[in-house]
């Protein structure tokens, strides 16, 4: 008998934490357990037939707000054709407003919240009895001590080829309603010394990237400290093999000792990503966010200023009381901070979030299918929307790409994110599109644009980001930083 453990990720170079956990969890079980991955996209009858080459009793089901649909249909199928495997569902999707899905129904059992020790022994009694009657079972928090850690279940592909997400902690002790971390208690860290020890046998077989999922990476210094000082301790003793870390920050809460860690890190080595949402007092009081403006402003303009940090900031659009006016003085307040790249998100509708709780007041219409998009809302119309939406993705093509580094503070100009929805605008009248716009394409139409608002020497403005003519390519820098973190600092460089 065997049980499968799969889901859907968003690319191939995702691999899976959740199913490690699982596995790692599996303890009697572990033997006959399996790990089958796939990306969206895939053909769904060639899944269920690799499914079904392992022939199992029970696969086990990750379900993401990203996946759920084509899981949905996955779970269909392979009922169709093999209807005594038991289907159980997992993941933070079928985890809140469970008995209102398509998939639940479909499924055998579902697992809501943590399953490290509620999916193995529910595995068990469906192999052994007694047989489970209840459909949902709550996942039960054990003590952090209690969980095995996954990190020797990254295989050597995936080392070499995927990004390994790690987490020295659980949970989030802050409470914006627009996460599903709002329903966390607290945050729930893993015994430090144990998890260095994990990241020490995942660097010494050869793993050199490392995307941190905590929420709170610096809410514990001492902590904060002594991870950072493991890659430090990397980075001097093979300069030549760099590390890279990637980190989410807490950005009003720098202290001095913090500020001494960070500054030590070379070009390439680090990436913060900072979510701040909205500047917009009233609005963050109406998301029961608490944040120190004044500070984490200053936090981030010194990160820009003082070290060598990869700066990705979060906006998020259509959260409740903020117009399009705030929201544009927000953008250009943390525009002129310096990161090298703003997150333009959406608000969307996480299941189980508490959000919902604003629908009436601020009139919030979102989108009834997966990603659950804000549509509209009491202060900004459908319409408007809707050009929120293609401000995001072509903000992303440019801006963040790192392929515009020296045309983007060009068109932005003093009035950053009023000229930039004008250029949005006249994009999407030029071109009717906002995806699978090739990058050549792109370059030729900022161009026009901007000779159209009169930029002089706009072919050279081209050329400094390598537009327009041939260059030969770059040396290789010497950082094992992603391509697009890699851009950002050529141009800083």
């Amino acid at each position: 008998m065997t049980i499968l453990l799969s889901t859907l990720n968003a690319r191939y170079t995702h691999a899976s934490l959740g199913l490690r956990y699982l596995l790692a969890n599996m303890k009697e079980l572990a033997t006959q357990t399996h790990i089958q991955e796939f990306v969206i996209g895939a053909k769904t009858t060639e899944m269920v037939e690799r499914i079904l080459a392992y022939n199992p009793k029970i696969v086990g089901f990750g379900v993401y707000i990203w996946n759920v649909d084509e899981t949905a249909k996955l779970v269909a199928t392979l009922k169709r054709v093999a209807p005594h495997i038991v289907v159980v569902l997992g993941g933070p999707e079928v985890s809140h407003e469970t008995n209102e899905q398509h998939i639940v129904q479909l499924a055998d059992y579902v697992v809501t919240g943590w399953g490290d020790i509620t999916f193995p022994k529910l595995c068990g009694e469906i192999l052994h009895g007694p047989k489970p009657l209840m459909k949902v079972h709550a996942g039960v928090q054990p003590p952090m001590a209690d969980i095995a850690l996954p990190y020797s279940l990254y295989g050597d592909d995936d080392i070499a080829h995927r990004t390994l997400y790690v987490e020295a902690s659980r949970g989030c002790p802050f409470k914006c309603e627009f996460c599903l971390s709002a329903l966390d208690k607290t945050a729930w860290p893993f015994n430090i010394e144990t998890f260095l020890g994990e990241m020490e046998a995942l660097h010494r077989r050869g793993a050199r990237v490392f995307k941190f999922v905590d929420r709170t990476f610096n809410l514990n210094i001492k902590t904060s400290l002594k991870i950072m000082q493991f890659f430090l301790d990397k980075l001097a003793a093979n300069p030549e093999d760099p590390v890279y870390a990637h980190f989410e920050l807490v950005p009003d809460h720098l202290p001095d000792a913090l500020k001494e860690g960070i500054a030590k890190f070379p070009p390439g080595t680090l990436q913060f990503e900072i979510g701040i949402q909205s500047f917009n007092p009233t609005v963050q009081a109406n998301i029961s966010r608490k944040q120190d403006n004044d500070k984490a402003a200053a936090n981030i303009r010194w990160l820009c200023e003082h070290s060598h940090v990869h700066m990705h900031v979060d906006l998020i659009a259509g959260l409740p009381g903020e117009t399009v006016e705030s929201f544009a003085e927000g953008f250009d307040k943390l525009w002129a901070l310096g990161p090298h790249e703003i997150q333009f998100g959406i608000l969307k509708r996480l299941r189980g979030t508490p959000i919902i709780r604003h629908t009436e007041a601020f009139g919030l219409v979102f989108d009834p299918y997966p990603p659950y998009t804000i549509l509209a809302n009491r202060d900004i119309d459908f319409a408007t929307m809707q050009r929120l939406v293609r401000f995001a993705r072509y903000w992303d093509l440019v801006a963040n790409s790192g392929r515009f580094t020296h045309v983007t503070p060009v068109l932005l100009g003093t009035r950053p994110f009023d000229n930039f929805m004008a250029f949005s605008d006249w994009l999407y009248a030029n071109t009717d599109a906002t995806h699978r716009i090739a990058l050549d394409r792109l370059a030729t139409l900022v161009g026009k644009y901007l000779q159209e608002q009169g930029v002089p020497d706009v072919a050279a403005l081209l050329a400094s980001d390598g537009h327009g003519v041939k260059q030969k390519a770059a040396p290789a820098p010497a950082v094992v930083a992603p391509q697009r973190q890699a851009r950002h600092l050529g141009a800083c460089a």
